[in-house]
């Protein structure tokens, strides 16, 4: 209800309860004519009667104020506490429905002013609600978001050059995540590629967006398999619940402890500094993980993918158990990792502590990601134990020489990939992370500039040189240019 419907509807009530026989002749109509005859006031200030604390004090003000309509009594008060007579209501809602008229006249000129505009307007809206109806009847789901990664690499590396080993391979991603309550998730991931043959697909050269390619479950390159499948929801405020048939260590983790992007380029300086802790074994798994204020604890096992292809966990062999601490800040997080292996009869104890710190904003400080890892294994074969270790520095400058460019470099221990093991339990079991002891004697470099072509496209030229232990140095560069949709 308006303002002056509010004002004149109470004391119109009082003036119906009056005897309505009464004649014209009657009426004194003097105060009507007084009250008619009175300037309109501007203020509320102006009635000497009216308080703050009356009930009609806000709706009288407003047609004061922005009307203009209410003109009183010619001894400056308002008469609000007794009834008000059928004529004195009428020459007040007649002054008001002026004024009000005044203002439609006012729109009505305005909105003919601006005709073409406010077509051009309803035009772009029924534009709009007819393509939202269109989206709505054809959409996908209603619970499920679809995203895709295809990344093409022409490159080559060896011993003596670029030229030894050109190839040009492909990685596709399909990416479903699937929504039942909006604070769970569901995953699939379908992949492809033909990475696995490649000198991108294997040893200390794999690429990152080689990384697992050959674990989907396909016979053989070129064909799309499952790469993930795991469901995560809540717990209560704070715990984090994931089980899946293939879900890998890292999905389970509460914070990754690592700033440098992992859609680098070699594959090895993407474990944070700790090959052997963060292996990112694939495989049938699940954990659970709690986070409050920035502090973390996580604990997730992972069956190995060769013994997961045939749905079992593969408890007792063929596995790794992950327990991690840590806290991430606004821009700075560490954790501290332990993980159990057990692999093809050896035993794997490893540990991990890494950190990253990144500026605020863009500026000419990149962000820094640093991480150590130790590992003591159980070799039955020699009666003894082998120690090894790794470690690695990333440096990322975010819009490096240009906005939404990206320039990066790393340098680490490369670690080497037990060749003599892959060969008798499979290629799949060698993507873990296990190494032979004296990594520390084998360093890695890389250097990369992403250039950001559209929201969609970027292009990234790499160069790497890898300095093998007792070997000649492999050495290459590449050009990486990934679509996301």
């Amino acid at each position: 209800m308006k303002p002056f419907q509010q004002l004149l509807l109470a004391p119109a009530a009082l003036g119906l309860m009056a005897p309505v026989a009464a004649q014209a002749a009657d009426v004194n109509l003097a105060g009507v004519n007084q009250y008619a005859a009175e300037e309109q006031v501007t203020s509320i200030s102006q009635f000497s009667d009216v308080r703050p604390t009356d009930w009609a004090y806000q709706a009288l003000s407003n047609l004061v104020e922005t009307y203009g309509c209410v003109a009183g009594y010619p001894n400056g008060t308002f008469k609000g506490g007794q009834a008000m007579t059928r004529y004195e209501a009428a020459a007040l809602l007649n002054a008001c429905l002026d004024r009000v008229t005044e203002v439609t006249d006012e729109l009505k000129r305005l909105m003919a002013e601006f005709e073409k505009e406010l077509a051009v307007l309803k035009g772009r809206v029924d534009g709009l609600e007819a393509k939202v109806g269109e989206l709505e009847a054809n959409q996908f789901s209603t619970t499920t978001k679809l995203k895709g990664i295809a990344t093409m690499v022409l490159g080559g590396a060896g011993d003596t050059g670029f030229g030894d080993n050109v190839t040009v391979n492909y990685d596709v991603r399909l990416i479903f995540d699937t929504s039942f309550t909006g604070k769970d998730l569901l995953r699939t991931t379908l992949r492809s590629g033909n990475f696995a043959d490649s000198v991108f697909g294997n040893g200390n050269t794999r690429l990152e967006v080689a990384f697992q390619e050959d674990q989907t479950g396909a016979p053989g390159v070129d064909t799309v398999g499952i790469n993930r499948l795991f469901y995560k929801f809540p717990v209560g405020d704070n715990f984090t619940a994931v089980v899946g048939a293939k879900v890998r260590q890292d999905d389970m983790l509460a914070i990754w402890p690592s700033a440098y992007p992992a859609d680098s380029i070699l594959n090895l300086f993407t474990f944070a500094g700790a090959r052997a802790t963060y292996s990112k074994n694939l495989g049938a798994g699940l954990g659970l993980s709690y986070k409050k204020d920035g502090f973390s604890l996580s604990a997730n096992y992972v069956s190995n993918e060769a013994t997961s292809e045939d749905s079992e966990l593969g408890v007792g062999e063929n596995y790794t158990a992950t327990a991690q601490v840590g806290y991430a800040g606004s821009n700075w997080g560490a954790a501290f990792a332990y993980t159990y292996t057990d692999f093809g009869g050896f035993d794997f104890n490893s540990l991990g502590l890494s950190g990253y710190w990144s500026p605020i904003s863009a500026s000419w400080a990149p962000s820094i990601s640093a991480g150590f890892g130790f590992s003591d294994r159980d070799n039955p074969f020699r009666n003894g134990n082998d120690d090894a270790w790794s470690w690695m520095v990333g440096l990322q400058w975010a819009d490096a020489f240009m906005q939404g460019n990206a320039l990066g470099m790393a340098l680490g221990s490369a670690g080497s990939a037990d060749k003599g093991k892959c060969a008798r339990f499979g290629g799949a079991n060698c993507t873990g992370g296990i190494w032979l002891p004296n990594g520390q004697e084998t360093l890695a470099y890389e250097l990369w500039y992403k250039f950001q072509v559209t929201d969609n496209i970027s292009v990234t030229p790499a160069f790497f040189w890898v300095q093998n232990d007792g070997a000649d140095d492999t050495f290459g560069g590449l050009v990486k240019t990934t679509f996301r949709f």
